[in-house]
């Protein structure tokens, strides 16, 4: 795999990503289908650039003054221990049924997405 097809998922992800989509949703596939990664490799990853992605963004939001300390630790404290949790499931998991359930996971995304377009297009007429 050529390091400019590397870079192009990278920013595609990436741009996505800083649309609040996630990143993952274009990289983990477009690592996958088009570049032979297993679905492991492919998503440990993704997993790996969003700590620098979460850096950040963490670092953007609390210059803006869009941080709220008193509150952070109840959303950090379970997040990363069911990140743990789901990392260890991943790892477990055959890759066939990780990469069904992903599909499942980029169905229902997008069906939510769809959902969120026709309510918002309803109520501006």
């Amino acid at each position: 795999m050529s390091f400019i097809l590397v870079l192009l998922y990278a920013f595609a992800a990436g741009l996505l990503g800083g649309m609040g989509m996630g990143g993952g949703t274009v990289l983990i596939p477009a690592l996958t289908l088009f570049a032979g990664v297993g679905q492991h490799a492919a998503q440990a990853a993704n997993l790996i650039a969003f700590l620098p992605m979460s850096a950040v963004s963490l670092r953007v939001h609390s210059g803006n003054g869009l941080l709220r300390p008193h509150g952070l630790l109840p959303v950090v404290v379970p997040a990363v221990a069911l990140s743990a949790l789901g990392g260890l499931f991943a790892a477990y998991t055959a890759p066939d049924v990780l990469r069904r359930l992903f599909g499942a996971f980029l169905i229902a995304l997008a069906v939510k997405q769809l959902c969120g377009v026709k309510g918002a297009s309803g109520r501006r007429g």
